[in-house]
């Protein structure tokens, strides 16, 4: 354990104006609180935040860092408050204590819950001022060098997920690689002790075999470069064995099979000797194609510069090189530490390295609940990136697998919101189409688009899905709201009754709903019938003999064509939102329909000759009488064919063509049968009604080689 005076002689040694009497304070009070306390290990409790100051000091962090250091478990651990460490050290100090300390009173919420609360917490401290993440991290790599201590396996891999999870990608976005690598080592060796030994026997093999030859490497490339007048330090180092294994991995390899195991680094003074260096590499060996990188001009998020190149090198060995200056390195293994910077009045998370930090805290504004924003964040975390370009040549960093409309999200807010189309490279794509490093990118909009449901199939960064997802919530909630207000009017106009937001009100409380709008929310889920609304309101109106008629009312009225004024009209309602169209009858403006309530989900539409509504004649108050709205037949919705073709040759040819003059879209097609002579199939076509469907019925059946053509029911 660090003696009090060698610490303070530490923080003295870099920072010569640091405030000695305030350290000493720190160190004493930490001591005097913990008092007893015992860690798993059976040291004293307070030795913990001791050696968390110590890595501390490794990074040269100012006195107020180290000082958090040491008070960071005493609000949580000790009778001492927040006050106390306030009226102590000052409101600067108790700040950062207070964003390192976790959250209290946790306790009837589940494990999971605790844990995304605790880090959204942190989130939020840390986007204030980043020294509370950098004592964090510190705090986690002394826990998970110490975890073997503890007894629970359970709790050991608990805590080593979390880290893997969390706390090491956060260590590499600050660019922290140093502790990135040593946390993901150490939670590697509880989440999989066999793989690291096995691994770790691998390379010590090669170590053993390979240090003459790393040796030798070493020492021809370092005399290549001097040659031409190039001084660098070269060294080089074997991989982590988590890194080795999780290559093996990703890659579907073996250990045999890596190339790369062994990574070379040439260390030199300046800029222009970084691709002096580069060239005299390439010129005397043979480059790898597709193995180069350049993060120089194009750095990382976190700040990252080095150039990356493999080639074939001496004794005709593969190897990886990384080539930087001096400050290039410092920062690539200390990252935010090595360029720290500190505002006396705010200190503030700027700059370029922290747009990610920034992108977390809009996930963090549009999720619905802390596990959803936990998903969300170890998705924008923990994934490889790729580098595109905007138009004017501004860089944007996204997840692998990324689209544009994950893109238009990293651009702004805004612009993933009305995203309708993208050029990549000049060239029209998919919003759905992955992007690769290097391209360019540019987003067309439209001030009339709204992010669709159908986008979260396919985004891939956490701050797309969770605004995609946000839009779903609201969008559902105000259809839910718009179709259960159509279901009440329409229940207390059969009942003769008028219906008012006074009268919804006197219910509330019955119904567990603070506002009228919740009210008909939950109709407009399933949770509640506008019967048992009618009834509550007005206890007069029961009577369960009409409730039996509801079934063969809404039959007759759908047949007979009725609707508007007793029936509730589907109107602007996204499908698979609170309307949801039967994939039984496939149901199309025009034809008679009826809605079922499912709990939960809002109304499923049938035509009223379905065969599947028999099975709900059971429970009648789940019938809705449908109609469509005049403008229902402007979008485009799905009808299904049966039809039986000639086998010859460009009969289905002629048979799409007919479907796309007629202005139809065949979206799937399925031979269910097959013969010499015949194909019988099932087409779904897009059409905007009934009437449009017919047309094309009418105009397939005058193709010779079409025999038969009915729609489909099923």
């Amino acid at each position: 354990m660090i003696r009090q005076f060698e610490l303070v002689e530490r923080v003295k040694s870099y920072d010569p104006g640091a405030d000695e009497d305030a350290l000493n304070r720190a160190y004493v009070f930490a001591m005097k609180a913990h008092g007893s306390q015992k860690r798993a290990s059976g040291d004293p409790y307070f030795s913990h935040p001791i050696e968390v100051a110590g890595i501390l000091t490794d990074l040269k962090l100012d006195d107020s860092s180290i000082i958090t250091a040491l008070l960071h478990d005493v609000v949580e651990d000790t009778e001492y408050t927040l006050s106390n460490v306030e009226a102590t050290f000052g409101k600067d100090i108790a700040r950062l204590v207070d964003g390192v300390t976790k959250l209290g009173r946790l306790e009837l919420q589940s494990e999971e819950t605790k844990h995304a609360e605790n880090f959204r917490k942190l989130l939020v401290a840390m986007s204030e001022d980043i020294r509370v993440l950098l004592v964090k991290l510190a705090d986690r790599l002394h826990n998970m060098q110490t975890l073997h201590f503890i007894s629970s396996p359970d709790k050991r891999r608990r805590i080593a997920r979390e880290t893997m999870d969390i706390y090491a990608p956060l260590a590499e976005r600050i660019g922290m690689h140093g502790f990135k690598d040593q946390l993901e080592d150490l939670a590697f060796a509880e989440l999989n002790r066999e793989g690291r030994e096995s691994v770790l026997a691998r390379l010590e093999f090669l170590r053993g075999q390979g240090q003459d030859l790393s040796d030798r490497i070493v020492g021809e490339l370092r005399q290549r470069l001097a040659e031409e007048g190039v001084e660098a330090t070269v060294s080089g180092r074997m991989k982590t064995p988590y890194s080795v294994w999780r290559k093996m991995q990703r890659k579907n390899i073996t250990f045999e099979q890596l190339s790369d195991i062994m990574a070379f680094r040439v260390v030199v003074d300046s800029l222009g000797d970084c691709y002096h260096a580069l060239g005299l590499l390439h010129s005397r060996y043979p480059v790898v194609p597709g193995r180069f990188k350049d993060y120089i001009s194009t750095p990382k998020p976190n700040g990252y510069r080095s150039l990356h190149t493999t080639i074939i090198g001496p004794e005709r060995q593969r190897i990886e090189v990384q080539i930087r200056t001096r400050e290039m390195h410092e920062i690539a293994e200390f990252g935010v530490a090595a360029h720290w910077k500190y505002k006396q009045d705010s200190p503030q998370v700027e700059g370029r390295q922290y747009r990610w930090m920034r992108e977390l805290l809009d996930i963090l504004e549009h999720a619905d609940n802390p596990e959803e924003f936990l998903e969300h964040t170890k998705l924008e975390m923990f994934q490889d990136q790729v580098f595109c370009f905007t138009p004017k040549g501004a860089v944007i960093a996204l997840p692998s697998g990324a689209t544009p409309v994950d893109f238009a999200y990293a651009v702004h807010s805004e612009v993933g919101d009305t995203c309708v189309g993208a050029k990549v490279n000049g060239r029209m794509v998919q919003l759905r189409a992955p992007l690769q490093n290097g391209d360019q990118v540019e987003i067309i909009t439209s001030k009339a688009q709204t992010p669709s449901p159908d986008w979260e199939q396919f985004v891939v960064s956490g701050k797309a899905k969770a605004r995609v997802r946000r839009f779903v919530r609201l969008k559902q909630r105000e259809q839910y709201m718009e179709l259960g207000r159509q279901i009440l009017q329409k229940s207390f106009r059969q009942e003769g009754y008028e219906m008012t937001d006074k009268g919804l009100e006197s219910v509330l409380k019955r119904f567990k709903a603070e506002t009228v709008g919740d009210l008909c929310a939950s109709v407009g889920q399933g949770h509640h019938t506008g019967r048992e609304i009618v009834t509550a309101v007005y206890p007069g109106a029961k009577d369960d003999a009409k409730v039996q008629k509801i079934v063969p009312i809404a039959r007759a009225r759908a047949r007979q064509g009725r609707g508007q004024e007793t029936s509730v009209p589907i109107k602007g309602l996204i499908p698979g939102m609170a309307v949801h169209y039967a994939h039984c009858c496939h149901p199309l403006p025009g034809d008679r329909i009826v809605g079922i309530v499912t709990t939960g989900k809002g109304v499923t539409v049938h035509t009223i000759d379905c065969d599947t509504l028999e099975s709900f004649q059971a429970t009648p108050e789940r019938w809705v009488d449908l109609s469509w709205d005049v403008d229902d037949g402007l979008e485009q919705r799905i009808g299904r064919l049966h039809v039986i073709i000639a086998n010859e040759p460009g009969s289905l040819g002629s048979l799409s063509t007919i479907i796309g003059k007629s202005h139809g879209n065949i979206s799937n097609l399925k031979i269910t049968n097959r013969s010499i002579d015949f194909f019988e199939m099932l087409i779904d076509v897009e059409v905007t009604s009934v009437k449009h469907l017919s047309n094309i019925i009418a105009a397939l059946r005058a193709m010779p080689v079409i025999t038969s053509v009915e729609r489909a029911r099923g």
